[in-house]
């Protein structure tokens, strides 16, 4: 039960500060010229994996710190945790996930941003370069590759325990970048969920995306990492 609470927690961090930089740096910078829009990336970007590395080193050691389903189906391939578990984490993350939209709602519906936007991810008109259906998934597939290889190659090797928080924040960082324009990035299908529950419409009509793709591209990490593992065996 503590390693579900901590995910329940972790998650709720990632999201209310993640998505909430997104909401009002966006309203901070909207009508903006370039230079304001891409200081707005590079803020969100760093509220995402800032959010990892802070729970790394705080829940790492008790649950691991997935805070993501997708993390969590890579570990479940890999052997490296059961599917009873594998059921409680991702119930944990998206309560959490919710739990953290829910508190961004409430503060959103004090000020005068309103609650129109809480960070949801999109595709066509909800894209800032209205990116298509098929990129979007293409996009997710392979941010979420980057991402999981990333974090099973980090965490296969004890030596590397003192940094694996930092390098796995730098990478959602990273990917976050060239994420945001493109589909505001999710590469978590907790992190998608939430928003989209709450705003319904458009945003609940094009969740799947981000809910499938991403899972997509953590088996997909999970399998070549383990077929590569094995061979180097």
């Amino acid at each position: 039960m503590k390693k579900y609470v901590c995910e329940f927690i972790g998650t709720l961090v990632l999201v209310l500060f993640g998505c909430g930089t997104a909401v009002v740096t966006k309203g901070a910078t909207a009508g903006t010229g370039l230079v304001e829009s891409t200081v707005g990336v590079l803020t969100i970007a760093m509220a995402f994996g800032l959010s990892i590395v802070a729970m790394a080193y705080v829940i790492g050691n008790i649950s691991g710190c997935h805070i993501n389903p997708a993390v969590s189906l890579a570990m479940l391939i890999n052997k490296k945790m059961s599917i009873k578990d594998f059921i409680g984490y991702v119930v944990a993350q998206c309560l959490g996930a919710i739990a953290g939209i829910g508190i961004l709602h409430a503060i959103l519906s004090g000020t005068n941003l309103g609650v129109e936007s809480l960070g949801q991810n999109g595709y066509e008109a909800a894209s800032s370069v209205n990116l298509s259906l098929a990129g979007a998934i293409l996009v997710e597939i392979i941010l979420t590759f980057v991402f999981i290889y990333t974090i099973l190659g980090v965490t296969s090797d004890k030596n590397k325990g003192a940094v694996a928080g930092i390098v796995i924040g730098l990478t959602l960082t990273f990917v976050h970048i060239i994420g945001i324009p493109l589909t505001g990035t999710s590469v978590n299908p907790a992190r998608s969920l939430a928003p989209a529950l709450f705003l319904g419409g458009e945003a609940l009509k094009q969740v799947w995306v981000f809910i499938v793709a991403p899972f997509v591209g953590s088996a997909l990490a999970a399998i070549v990492f383990k077929y590569l593992n094995k061979a180097e065996d």
